[in-house]
């Protein structure tokens, strides 16, 4: 055993201190990402199925008032996600529809891959919601072999 990792009483191996701090900084990256991400395939989703993305439904949606919505929206609209106009309708710019889209594949991809699994429809629904955010490009990788290893067979 090296200086540093050691083993904890369930039996587990604690990391090196940079390879736990580094793995720490990536679930923070993924945190500031996530409700980025949950806006912009929102918006998204509610301009295909309605023609417009209002501040309203928007907060409705994602179960926050509409002030929270608001300062987000804000703080989407300064990093080039979105563009709105006082008392207008949301709207994605090319870089917030290409987030979107990448959000939207990537919790479609996990979302597949738990029903694959045997999870319930309702269960998977929720669970991807979370797990989307936190998923790296290896394990989504790994995912879609699974789904169409699965499909084949079937």
């Amino acid at each position: 055993m090296t200086r540093n990792a050691s083993r904890q009483s369930n039996g587990r191996m604690l990391q090196p201190p940079q390879q736990q701090a580094e793995d720490f900084v990536s679930v923070r990256q993924a945190h500031q990402m996530e409700t980025t991400e949950d806006y912009v395939e929102l918006i998204d989703d509610l301009i295909q199925s309605s023609g417009e993305a209002r501040l309203v439904d928007i907060a409705v949606r994602l179960g926050v008032s509409q002030p929270t919505a608001s300062k987000t929206l804000t703080r989407l609209q300064r990093e080039g996600y979105v563009t709105s106009e006082p008392y207008r309708s949301v709207f994605l710019t090319s870089e917030g529809k290409l987030l979107a889209d990448r959000a939207r594949e990537r919790h479609d991809t996990v979302y597949r891959f738990l029903r694959a699994l045997g999870v319930s429809d309702k269960t998977a629904k929720r669970d991807s919601e979370g797990l989307e955010h936190h998923v790296s490009a290896e394990t989504l990788r790994v995912f879609r072999r699974f789904i169409r290893q699965q499909q084949q067979s079937t």
